[in-house]
């Protein structure tokens, strides 16, 4: 019989070379989808074996583990999290460069000036992230847009929020191509790595 797994590893949405002509290698996506996510996928399945949230959706177990008390949170919320923000993050990038539906620029421009702001309120949030973490470009439960970080992997799930963008700005995810330069890596993701149709149609 056999054993129905909880998390499981999705292919990547483009092939593992497809973004390298736009700042991310093959080299970082097979570590970092091949390896790092599959650890959180594989990790996350054996702690939540035999447990009340065996048979929950990954979303209902981020919320119920995470704790907001806690300085450092529990093994089952820290590999649920980082399967969801890893999946989100796939998607949210894409190897043909999408214009801004005109929907989702009123939206920015309305909430930070220009998309020029939404930039750099976006960049500063992942830069000035200490140490390991996202950041991300949410909907609040009020329907307004903002921009937010939140320490390793911790997201938008757990406020309520819901995650239009997020930039993963842990080392593994730019060291191989950026080396320790995270703003550089940041500003290509928005320039270069961005699908915004995705971003656009989580509205």
């Amino acid at each position: 019989m056999e054993t129905k797994m909880a998390f499981e590893l999705p292919n990547l949405p483009y092939a593992h070379d497809a973004l390298a002509n736009h700042g991310m290698s093959a080299e970082t996506l097979e570590y970092h989808h091949d390896l790092h996510h599959k650890a959180y996928v594989d990790n996350g399945n054996k702690l939540i074996a035999g447990t009340e949230w065996e048979a929950e959706t990954l979303e209902n177990i981020i919320k119920g583990t995470y704790d907001a008390q806690s300085v450092a949170q529990n093994g089952i919320f820290n590999n649920a999290s980082q399967h969801w923000n890893h999946t989100q993050f796939w998607e949210m990038m894409g190897p043909s460069k999408s214009g801004i539906p005109p929907e989702l620029e009123t939206l920015i421009n309305e909430s930070f000036g220009s998309m020029d702001a939404f930039k750099e309120a976006f960049s500063a949030a992942g830069a000035g992230q200490f140490g390991s973490g996202w950041c991300w470009l949410v909907k609040d439960a009020d329907g307004s847009l903002k921009v937010t970080k939140t320490e390793n992997g911790v997201n938008p799930l757990c406020f309520g929020q819901t995650a239009l963008l997020g930039c993963d700005v842990w080392e593994h995810s730019y060291y191989i191509d950026f080396r320790n330069k995270r703003p550089a890596y940041l500003s290509n993701f928005l320039e270069n790595l961005v699908n915004w149709e995705n971003v656009a149609s989580r509205l």
